[in-house]
């Protein structure tokens, strides 16, 4: 059972922008409310998407170079990340289906070029 891999400014461009996978990345600090919120949805698509999308959650308190190098102005943000780029992202505690709606998208695009 999969579940969000934490990492770091030191860690993220060998866990996000080297994966072989898409990368869904949520921006977040522990003070966040609507992170807390969003928080079990994301730990459920780590599960339901393991093996076609890596889950990692990246603390924006504590990483701020990261958050500062994506423009990340607002939390819970949710970068996708394709082929070492951030292709699109969801800004607020939105619906899990709004979520995966757009994980298919680029899980589906991955899969056609490979």
């Amino acid at each position: 059972m999969s579940k969000p891999i934490q990492v770091t400014d030191a860690t993220f461009q060998k866990e996000v922008l080297e994966s072989p996978i898409p990368v869904l990345v949520d921006f977040w600090a522990p003070w966040c409310a609507p992170c807390r919120i969003i928080a079990p949805v994301v730990e459920e698509i780590a599960r339901d998407y393991e093996g076609l999308v890596k889950v990692v959650k990246l603390n924006t308190d504590e990483n701020q170079y990261t958050a500062m190098e994506y423009q990340i102005m607002g939390i819970p943000t949710l970068g996708i990340f394709v082929n070492g780029r951030m292709v699109d992202q969801i800004v607020g505690a939105v619906p899990k289906n709004h979520i995966v709606e757009k994980l298919n998208y680029y899980v589906q695009g991955a899969s056609m070029k490979n």
